[in-house]
């Protein structure tokens, strides 16, 4: 798999993709909502969906960002959920989102590295990503602290990226990834590198099968790929 990084700096991988959301997490929420056209929020929902049949008493929510999935996954209503992102700045604004929302007492947001989570084995009965596993430094090494950390018949999802195959959605897809999307973020973000970042770590990711196999490689089992909104994303389900 090819390594794509924000900066293409002497850094790490993960030292880079910290910076690049941390220089973006102002601006985030309202640029991931344009961007999508609120289309995520449904694609969160349906993951959230899956998840329904564990009846989680945790969940963890890696790469939580400012904790859009981990307020979605109050509605399995577990007892406690816990966010983890290796971005201060994307942490602070989530902190303020949940104290303004009143969610402050359920989710509880860590600064962490999803590749060497700071859990006990078989702690969390669910487990959600959004849009993070392509930005893993280590792709398996992250999938495989997830499934460790996964509790005995727990099941995750992960939201990611797809690259549409089919005609015209593939090339009007290219269009607004390469054209349309970097444009706008460059305009809202002031970052100019996070948003051509985002469209390369998506063509270097190795989603479809690819990505079950490395699933199962790690350990899941019963792992599935749903694909969303004609291949522009899939949800990835998997059972420990």
């Amino acid at each position: 798999m090819t390594t794509v990084t924000p900066y293409n700096q002497t850094e790490s991988k993960k030292a880079q993709v910290a910076e690049m959301f941390n220089n973006i997490s102002q601006r985030y929420d309202l640029l991931n909502h344009i961007l999508s056209m609120g289309i995520d929020i449904l694609w969160r929902r349906k993951a959230i969906n899956l998840l329904q049949e564990v009846k989680p008493n945790r969940v963890l929510d890696v790469a939580t960002g400012t904790g859009d999935f981990a307020i979605e996954a109050l509605r399995l209503k577990p007892a406690k959920i816990t966010g983890i992102d290796i971005s201060r700045g994307m942490l602070d604004m989530g902190k303020i989102k949940m104290k303004d929302k009143g969610y402050d007492s359920k989710i509880e947001m860590l600064l962490g590295d999803s590749e060497n989570l700071p859990f006990n084995d078989n702690m969390f009965d669910a487990i959600t990503v959004g849009f993070g596993v392509r930005n893993f430094e280590n792709l398996e090494k992250g999938i495989a602290e997830m499934h460790r950390v996964l509790s005995e018949k727990g099941k995750i999802a992960i939201l990611e990226f797809s690259k549409p195959r089919k005609f015209p959605i593939k090339q009007l897809y290219n269009f607004y990834f390469l054209k349309v999307l970097p444009t706008i973020g460059k305009l809202i973000s002031k970052d100019p590198r996070a948003y051509t970042y985002l469209p390369e770590s998506v063509k270097a990711f190795p989603d479809g099968e690819d990505f079950v196999s490395i699933m199962e490689k790690c350990g899941y089992n019963e792992v599935k790929q749903i694909t969303l909104t004609f291949g522009i994303a899939s949800i990835y389900v998997g059972k420990k």
